[in-house]
């Protein structure tokens, strides 16, 4: 931490003698403290990408993020048009370049027509992240970002489409994913232990930024991870020094959990770290909205089975219990449909109790739809498939893609009123096979196969409508 600092502070250094330099070409601090519009701001990140001196440029990209922050939402996406649209590449330049290419197609005409295709969008944030801080501040511009495209593709479907803005908007969130898959590959991240004795701002965040199981109170995470079965691992970057990237909660057990509310209770009894025999990651929580597309996961995952493997020999099972945040929504698809997939006429008719209010407290009713239920489930992991050939469930593909099989589907394994929203209480299991991981991570990638154990394939019905793709925006 001691070079993350004194690095912070030589950019620091030379931002401050930099100001002084901005004020010598006559862009003082007072005059870009009052150049309160989006376009005056576009036209200095013009200015700033046109620069070469080093210092003055990083006080330039300093001064115009601390603008950038102090804008109003409709001013932030007023600026993020701007650079869209007219930070693209030079197209004459790129005319030239193909030309020139086409005339002499050696790697030197290569590489000239590749600097000329590369947006000036790409400079313009690359200058950016030179300012102290840039980088968590060009992080927060992408989440802008996001919300400007959102409001775009809600005009298209209204009728109201820009799609040259669209195009652009696109286009320039490329950019953000391009450089930050860079910036935050695996060899920049740490891994680091959360315990009761990291600091209080780190332990807040963890609280904040739980995504899967919220977090009630000060008192709900110490029982997550102080006592001796637990666990709380999390990947920092050095330019984001106090903010996770991502985050992962493991409980220490005897066997594989099929239910969330043991694990979470506060009254259960700690089990003693030598004695356990299974690792189940029970939460897996993404910090960084802005590093959307950017993998840590699987890294994470695969590091941390190393990291207690090696602590804890006694661990052979390494499992997660997971939500299913897409099955309810297909459920109701496939029950409203003429040819349900993975439903046979009786199961349709047994769903029909999910639509009592309380269906699960009443043991009847719920194990007549569990009956049907755990089948649509086996068909909606095993053959309900998106544009792309993947499964529809996005946990699903996260760690299947990680090389993990899908052991098992547990009925009523969250009963809160999430779980019951999102997957009428449902929750998987996914095994990470140490010997099997690479193996089911290939055929997966390379055919879409789904590694499943021999009792979540038998669920499949017989005689099944074939199965259909589901466009990606509904899936």
């Amino acid at each position: 931490m001691a070079a993350i600092s004194f690095f912070g502070d030589l950019l620091q250094t030379i931002s401050d003698r930099g100001r002084d330099l901005v004020d010598l070409v006559g862009l003082g601090r007072g005059d870009i403290a009052v150049r309160a519009g989006a376009a005056d701001l576009a036209r200095l990140c013009d200015d700033l990408i046109s620069r070469r001196g080093e210092a003055s440029g990083v006080a330039l990209a300093r001064a115009i993020l601390d603008r950038y922050a102090s804008l109003s939402p409709a001013e932030r996406h007023e600026f993020l048009r701007a650079i869209a649209l007219d930070f693209g590449a030079d197209d004459r330049a790129v005319d030239a370049a193909i030309t020139a290419y086409l005339a002499d197609p050696s790697r030197a005409r290569l590489g000239t027509l590749h600097e000329a295709a590369e947006p000036r969008s790409q400079e313009l944030i690359r200058r950016l992240n030179l300012a102290r801080g840039g980088t968590l501040s060009l992080v927060r511009m992408r989440e802008d970002l996001f919300d400007l495209r959102r409001d775009l593709r809600k005009g298209a479907k209204d009728g109201h489409a820009d799609k040259a803005l669209l195009d652009a908007a696109d286009s320039l969130d490329s950019d953000f994913e391009h450089l930050f898959a860079s910036w935050f590959n695996r060899g920049f991240l740490v891994l680091r232990h959360i315990d009761w004795t990291t600091p209080a701002h780190i332990l807040e965040k963890i609280i904040r930024y739980e995504a899967v199981h919220a977090i009630a109170d000060w008192d709900d995470l110490r029982a997550r991870i102080e006592p001796p079965d637990r666990r709380c691992f999390a990947f920092f970057h050095p330019a984001l020094a106090d903010e996770p990237l991502i985050f992962v909660e493991v409980a220490l057990t005897e066997g594989i959990a099929p239910a969330i509310a043991p694990i979470l209770s506060r009254e259960r009894k700690p089990l003693p770290p030598r004695a356990a025999t299974t690792a189940i990651f029970y939460s897996i929580s993404n910090c960084q909205k802005g590093l959307a597309g950017v993998t840590f996961g699987n890294f994470l995952i695969k590091q941390v089975v190393e990291d207690l493997a090696r602590e804890i020999p006694s661990l052979k099972t390494f499992v997660t219990l997971s939500p299913v945040p897409g099955f309810s929504a297909w459920l109701t698809r496939e029950r409203r449909a003429d040819s349900p997939q993975g439903l046979l006429p009786e199961d349709v008719e047994a769903l029909r109790g999910l639509d009592i209010p309380g269906w699960h407290e009443d043991k009847a009713l719920a194990e007549t739809v569990r009956k049907a239920m755990i089948p649509a489930a086996a068909a909606y992991f095993l053959r309900a498939k998106n544009e792309r050939g993947r499964p529809l469930d996005p946990v699903a593909r996260f760690h299947l893609g990680n090389g993990a099989r899908l052991e098992r589907i547990n009925f009523l394994g969250d009963v809160s009123d999430k779980g019951l929203a999102q997957s009428h209480g449902l929750m998987v299991n996914y095994l990470y096979d140490l010997g099997a991981i690479e193996k089911n991570h290939e055929t997966y990638a390379n055919l879409g196969t789904v590694a499943a154990s021999s009792s979540v394939s038998r669920e499949l019905r017989a005689k099944l409508p074939p199965p259909r793709a589901v466009a990606l925006a509904d899936a």
